[in-house]
């Protein structure tokens, strides 16, 4: 690494608390033309409504041991839907095997998520969010497979699989 692109890193630093915060609301209506209406609940609610281990990811940003998820063996045909709030967030058929233990997708449903800019490894990553209840999935990757190119690489505890017979006929297609 070059000591000037080294520098520069460590002179935002102390700009990056500003920089992280955003509106779930307006990222997703710039993003995608949707929007999803966030609920404006404190992270508390959700404590006894999540296990522990599902609460430490969503709400605390933590992530979950890589293989230890049952869901990155999960491939049915179903929605993946958010721990916390039950939004619809990815659909089975953009699911893949991407060797690294989490489960990984293609792509998100369109409108549901929220991202920034994730500094927590100094290098700049792109985080994701539920765009309802802003529970913390995972992060975004440009080394996935076609027709995207993207790796959407999530926390299994964060997720809920709803097998096709049990969803929503609106949530089939």
């Amino acid at each position: 690494m070059k000591r000037r692109t080294l520098l520069s890193g460590l002179i935002t630093l102390p700009l990056l608390p500003g920089m992280a915060r955003f509106s779930l609301a307006e990222s997703m209506e710039h993003e995608t033309g949707m929007t999803v209406t966030p609920l404006d609940l404190p992270h508390s609610h959700w404590r006894d409504k999540v296990s522990a281990e599902a609460w430490n990811v969503l709400f605390e940003e933590a992530t979950e041991r890589a293989g230890s998820s049952p869901l990155d063996k999960v491939y049915e045909p179903g929605t993946y839907v958010c721990a916390a709030c039950y939004l619809p967030l990815f659909r089975s058929e953009d699911k893949y095997d991407s060797g690294t233990g989490w489960p990984s997708f293609t792509q998100p449903i369109e409108g549901s998520m929220g991202t920034k800019q994730d500094f927590k490894l100094i290098w700049p990553r792109t985080e994701y969010h539920c765009a309802r209840c802003g529970g913390h999935q995972g992060h975004v990757f440009n080394d996935g497979p076609p027709p995207t190119g993207q790796r959407w690489c999530n926390n299994g505890v964060a997720l809920r699989f709803i097998p096709a017979t049990d969803a929503l006929p609106e949530l089939r297609s």
